[in-house]
């Protein structure tokens, strides 16, 4: 990917209607529209970098619930793969079904080289610690889903504009949770952008 494809602080966010786990279309803006939303992509249900993604955020509802800040989830699966992905690793989120990847593309998230999915020595020691830990190993992705495929994390206001754009060095590159729930200077996700940007009092 290049730079000039990603989408930047307080651009407005692409609005598409993808399908949900259950088949049924709906556009994006009807999920930040009901308030501050990260937008986490995965890559394929293979990757082991990415089940630690959905557990972590699983994990991270209740606070990311307190902060005002609803959680969606896009995947590469059709309906039913994101449904039974999803019950997996993260029940009760909300989860898209975008096989064609036109939600990726609108988001910058194209195929990243052989480094950033393969070779970088981040993703070696990720798996290993991963198979350690969790017993996760790299597996080849379900037909249809494209194992060179980005992953990325963005945090969108209710007026529909790019408050955080989180594109990832490598696959193994997560967010931290606390920028997700502060941002850089203890953002209030909900408000909207006007005048300088301050940290909260």
């Amino acid at each position: 990917m290049t730079m000039k494809n990603y989408l930047k602080f307080n651009d407005l966010a692409p609005d598409l209607d993808v399908l949900d786990s259950e088949g049924q279309a709906i556009q994006l803006s009807s999920l930040w529209q009901a308030g501050p939303l990260v937008l986490a992509f995965t890559r394929h249900f293979g990757c082991p970098q990415c089940k630690e993604m959905m557990d972590e955020l699983y994990q991270a509802q209740p606070q990311l619930a307190g902060k005002g800040l609803n959680l969606a989830i896009v995947t590469q699966g059709t309906p039913e793969q994101a449904k039974a992905f999803c019950a997996e690793r993260a029940p009760g989120a909300t989860c898209l079904a975008d096989a064609e990847r036109a939600v990726y593309r609108a988001y910058g998230l194209e195929r990243g080289s052989a480094w950033q999915t393969l070779l970088a020595p981040n993703i070696w020691k990720s798996n290993r610690r991963l198979k350690r830990e969790k017993g996760f190993s790299p597996e080849a992705p379900p037909q249809g889903q494209d194992a060179f495929v980005m992953s990325g994390t963005f945090v969108i206001g209710p007026d529909g504009r790019i408050r955080l754009p989180y594109y990832y060095e490598d696959i193994a590159d997560h967010p931290p949770l606390d920028l997700l729930l502060h941002g850089l200077m203890g953002m209030d996700w909900g408000k909207p952008l006007e005048g300088a940007i301050t940290p909260n009092e």
